[in-house]
């Protein structure tokens, strides 16, 4: 048995195995990368005409797409290098961002937007927005009652530091 994912491609439903779907991600990355940044239609139009493709080849809704059926696609489409050459800063620095948007997207103490724990910088970093309201709101959460130092002190606890390499 193989795992199946349910994936939109451009705009139509399709249910595709893990390592068919793995194949189609890294396909749709390495163009991606060697398109001007910013072009967005270029690459619909790629995904669309990829389903297009998927459409003809699997008959019925209830039929998945495998990997052989997305290498035929890719062979019909081109390889990636038929599209350009990769924009500067090409794989290498997308490897390193992808940890950092992961790493970012975890809830940690902040060590660069600290007042006195760094929680509030943590929390504004994890939703992405400016941590003054945050300590604003905790704030007045803690006078008014609505919170107590107590939940603030074991938030400080619980909540880990961010890594020193973060700064």
């Amino acid at each position: 048995m193989k795992e199946t994912i349910n994936a939109n491609i451009g705009s139509l439903a399709f249910t595709l195995d893990r390592d068919a779907y793995e194949e189609l991600k890294a396909y749709f990355a390495d163009i991606r990368r060697r398109l001007p940044e910013g072009d967005t239609e270029t690459l619909d139009d790629i995904e669309r005409r990829m389903a297009e493709i998927f459409r003809e080849k699997v008959n019925t809704p209830m039929r998945v797409v495998t990997l052989d059926i997305v290498q035929a696609a890719i062979a019909q489409m081109g390889a990636p290098d038929d599209f350009g050459a990769p924009r500067s800063g090409g794989e290498e620095a997308e490897c390193e961002e992808q940890p950092r948007e992961m790493l970012r997207r975890q809830l940690r103490r902040s060590r660069k937007d600290r007042s006195i724990a760094g929680i509030c910088g943590g929390i504004a970093e994890f939703f992405d927005t400016d941590p003054t309201p945050i300590r604003l709101a905790t704030l007045l959460l803690i006078l008014f009652g609505g919170l107590s130092l107590w939940v603030y002190i074991l938030l400080w606890i619980v909540i880990p530091n961010a890594p020193e390499t973060d700064n």
